[in-house]
């Protein structure tokens, strides 16, 4: 028998066939959302993943500010952030962060990157993610392939 057929093939920078994805965020509910997104990002979703490599796609999403949370998350879920100073731990819902200027665009990072590897490759990973609130993008030299996030698991 060959032996070489048993070899596990494992992707390196240069062989990683990387694309680039469009989802429309419309009417997602934002953690379902998310958990799909940060596959696509590690390339979970390709049958040559390697857990130590970027081998994942560039992600777009559109439309982020129609995200849905289910239930009463939009008032009683909290995120903690901490200033660095006594007494300087700082509370937000998903309600004010939406208030503010971009807060869509920060609340859908802030899902994704919580779903990401705590590491430098997960710091390289956020880097292929675009969130724009509105459903204009100005990525179409790129030529995004538009898919549809309900048919992944």
């Amino acid at each position: 028998m060959d032996t070489l057929s048993y070899k596990t093939i494992s992707v390196n920078r240069e062989t990683a066939t990387k694309e680039w994805v469009v989802v429309d965020a419309t009417d997602q509910v934002l953690g379902r959302l998310g958990s799909k997104v940060a596959k696509l990002l590690r390339g979970k979703y390709k049958p040559n993943f390697t857990p130590h490599v970027d081998c994942g796609d560039n992600v777009i999403i559109i439309n982020a500010e129609k995200i849905v949370l289910t239930g009463n998350k939009m008032t009683d879920r909290i995120y903690y952030r901490y200033t660095g100073y006594p007494g300087g731990q700082r509370e937000d819902t998903p309600a004010t962060i939406l208030a503010k200027k971009n807060g869509a665009e920060k609340l859908v990072r802030r899902v994704v990157k919580g779903m990401l590897p705590k590491n430098r490759l997960g710091a390289k990973l956020l880097d292929n993610l675009y969130i724009y609130e509105g459903a204009e993008h100005p990525h179409e030299a790129q030529s995004p392939k538009a898919i549809d996030i309900n048919q992944y698991k």
